[in-house]
């Protein structure tokens, strides 16, 4: 049982790194053509008639065409390997709802999808067959009763009930009330700092993209903030503390406040190995960072970017606000818990 457990666990992690070069170009391109065009182009403009509708559709085909179904593509990769690759794609495709049956399932049913065709692509490879037909299995066995299999399991099986939980946990997210809304940012921005591009930080950056799918920004915005502000927190604390970081330290300032800019969190992580104490650090300045991004209604129709896509967010000095508090919250516990330097070892740098 658990080696299944770890299965899932490493297809999903999978999944998700091969979906994050779609979902990130897609998102960028969208949020280019609300800026070029307005956030109504959708709607007002036929695709492909002007420049900014052209730039839209073609992001719209990263984030709203290939996202679902190539998660479900490489989750069944992960468990099934080449073979999986078909038919994870159709399963994810089919929990698009490409024929308007009323039971979209999306991010979720894409990675149940994927799943469930990973095990059906292992179960199909260990069919006994005649040495003369056995090359037939990987080319047209396998892809024709596997996308078969998964298509028809999630049209008549289990693509209304995943289209039902899906819509309910979007209905609840939208519904959320202040006091959810604040442990929902805890949480979201403690497993964002933990692991800093890690599993914990993937799942949470995963549901920030399902709720995006959804027409749910404020999870994506949440999501920037908690993951820029570790390495400004390692900026801020080298320069508010410099003796309490030696000199090897000190030269990654410029580089963690690059860091902070691009929204790549893992530019804390060395000093985060060196000194463990900074990882409930950057959880609790992260965490304060992604609630208060909550309760002021912050929104980011962009995947990733960092503060370069400032275009897409809907209260630009707020979110440099939370981003600065969740950084200034981080570093002075950073602070607090670093030795200063004795002359010894400040002499030695």
């Amino acid at each position: 049982m658990r080696d299944v457990v770890d299965d899932i666990k490493e297809a999903f992690l999978t999944g998700v790194s091969y979906m994050l070069p779609f979902v990130v170009a897609g998102g960028i391109l969208v949020a280019l053509g609300f800026l070029l065009g307005g956030y109504d182009i959708p709607n007002t403009v036929e695709p492909g008639r002007n420049f900014a509708s052209t730039i839209f559709w073609i992001g719209k085909i990263g984030l709203g065409t290939f996202m679902v179904p190539i998660l479900g593509a490489y989750v069944a990769f992960s468990i099934a390997d080449k073979p999986g690759i078909c038919v994870g794609m159709f399963g994810g495709w089919l929990a698009t709802d490409p024929w308007g049956m009323g039971y979209s399932s999306g991010f979720i049913g894409a990675l149940i999808a994927g799943i469930i065709a990973g095990y059906l692509v292992n179960w199909l490879k260990k069919i006994p067959l005649p040495n003369a037909v056995r090359s037939l299995l990987p080319t047209l066995i396998i892809p024709v009763i596997g996308c078969a299999g998964i298509c028809l399991l999630m049209h008549y099986v289990i693509g209304g009930p995943l289209g039902a939980l899906t819509s309910a946990l979007t209905t609840m997210l939208n519904n959320l009330g202040t006091g959810n809304l604040v442990l929902l940012g805890i949480v979201q921005g403690c497993m964002l700092a933990f692991d800093m591009g890690g599993p914990c930080n993937k799942v949470a950056y995963a549901f920030a993209l399902a709720c995006m799918e959804t027409g749910n920004y404020a999870p994506m915005a949440a999501n920037f903030v908690a993951c820029c502000a570790p390495p400004l927190a390692m900026a801020f604390a080298m320069l508010v503390a410099p003796k309490k970081f030696t000199k090897e330290d000190r030269t990654g300032i410029a580089g963690c406040f690059a860091g902070a800019l691009c929204m790549i969190t893992e530019f804390a992580i060395p000093y985060a190995a060196k000194n463990l104490k900074y990882i409930p650090c950057f959880m609790v300045g992260s965490a304060v960072g992604s609630v208060m991004s909550y309760l002021w209604g912050i929104t980011i129709r962009a995947p990733h970017g960092g503060v370069f896509v400032v275009f897409a967010m809907n209260k630009v000095i707020p979110f440099f606000i939370c981003l600065i508090v969740a950084g200034a919250v981080s570093a002075a516990l950073i602070v607090l818990v670093s030795k200063t330097k004795t002359e010894e070892e400040l002499a030695a740098e």
